[in-house]
């Protein structure tokens, strides 16, 4: 393999420009529309890259790469070499069109969407979900599925109008957990809650309102119960009609001055808690 690899097909062209239809094409997945459509979406940088390319979920169908981001990482585009993966050589700019970083990283891999049914993702005997509800920010949405994945979660649900999974930032603030354990998107939360009792699971509402705390239901054996964390928008939490409609709500205690918790924040205390009381 050259030190600079190109499109196997073109080894004398030179490389794609922000105008190349094939980069023209890859830049429509940056839109959820265009992702939706095609089925595909970005994955950004060398890390997020290498964990594409380890997933049992999908393809990997192409890279593009700047020189200087080639030279970096020999061994990652080897071994997407070995497996027949199409890597196309860009300019700076091109790399630049396709990322939504304000600095990129000039590796960026076109892949299958990751999310599942509710029925494949929930198969089994899941013992602990995470269910984001009317969570707009991508950022946070990543970082949930993070926490998820590091406390052993068995999915991650994204339910209602809730932000795009594949959205770069999301992506990126995952850090290649999307890849780790089953995502399933229905924009009906019925259809979740549903989906989750048939599994077995407990509804919990994470909610900053409720009268019992993780600490009392921890006492009482309660987060020893397979359990769906529903969590609700950053700026609102969960509606009253959405806490309803679920089995229970707890609280995190706050035992300082602050007034509340970030969603993130507060989504790691609540998994961390419900996975230490099961494993115990």
């Amino acid at each position: 393999m050259s030190q600079h690899p190109r499109d196997s097909n073109r080894p004398e062209a030179a490389p794609f420009t922000e105008r190349t239809p094939r980069v023209v094409a890859a830049r429509h997945l940056t839109r959820r529309q265009g992702r939706d459509k095609a089925g595909r979406f970005l994955v950004e940088g060398a890390q997020a890259v290498r964990e594409a390319l380890a997933w049992q979920g999908g393809e990997v169908h192409e890279l593009f790469v700047t020189a200087t981001a080639a030279e970096r990482n020999t061994e990652l585009l080897q071994s997407a070499s070995e497996r027949g993966i199409r890597i196309s050589e860009v300019t700076d700019k091109a790399a630049e069109s396709l990322s939504e970083t304000v600095t990129p990283q000039g590796i960026v891999a076109v892949c299958d969407a990751v999310p599942q049914s509710l029925e494949a993702a929930l198969q089994g005997t899941p013992r602990l979900v995470a269910v984001l509800h009317g969570v707009s920010d991508p950022g946070n949405a990543g970082t949930v599925t993070r926490v998820a994945d590091a406390a052993g979660a068995d999915a991650v649900i994204f339910a209602g109008d809730t932000v795009d999974p594949h959205n770069g930032k999301c992506v990126r603030a995952s850090t290649g957990s999307l890849f780790h354990l089953p995502i399933a998107r229905s924009r009906d939360a019925d259809e979740v809650f549903a989906a989750c009792r048939q599994a077995g699971l407990r509804l919990v509402a994470a909610d900053g309102y409720a009268k019992q705390d993780l600490v009392e239901a921890s006492a009482n054996g309660d987060l020893r119960q397979p359990t769906a964390w529903v969590f609700g928008s950053e700026a609102h939490g969960l509606p009253d009609a959405v806490v309803a409609k679920l089995d229970t709500s707890l609280k995190v205690p706050l035992y300082g001055a602050a007034e509340s918790l970030n969603l993130a924040t507060a989504a790691a205390v609540c998994l961390y808690a419900s996975a230490r009381d099961q494993r115990n």
